[in-house]
């Protein structure tokens, strides 16, 4: 499979596992409606009627696309790490129970590991 040339920024984050400072991203305040695609693959993740501002710093989504995304239990057994299915890029965490939403999911996806696609 052939994945999208990363800058060095970008790729901290989706190969590395870095995350992007707090309140910095491209997409922690953007609300247009479209779907959300990973950067390096450009599989779809999440839709934009599942976003929802969480004041956490990063975009936040309710829910994914079914079958986008994998999780994966944190070494430290304090948060689940979330990647695209399709290329293992890491895309944040999700966190459950925190009463936002009725699904009472949380997925804090770092902005620079997605691309906006606006509905037409």
């Amino acid at each position: 499979m052939e994945y999208d040339k990363l800058t060095p920024e970008e790729e901290a984050v989706i190969i590395g596992k870095a995350t992007e400072r707090p309140f910095s991203g491209e997409y922690n305040n953007f609300f247009n409606d479209g779907t959300y695609i990973c950067k390096r693959c450009h599989a779809p993740l999440f839709q934009s009627e599942h976003k929802f501002n969480a004041h956490c710093g990063w975009p936040a989504f309710d829910r994914e696309i079914p079958g986008s995304v994998i999780r994966i239990p944190d070494p430290d057994g304090c948060r689940t790490e979330i990647v695209c299915s399709r290329c293992q890029a890491h895309l944040g965490h999700v966190f459950i129970g925190e009463g936002f939403t009725p699904t009472q999911q949380r997925h804090c996806v770092n902005s620079i590991s997605l691309k906006f696609i606006p509905s037409k």
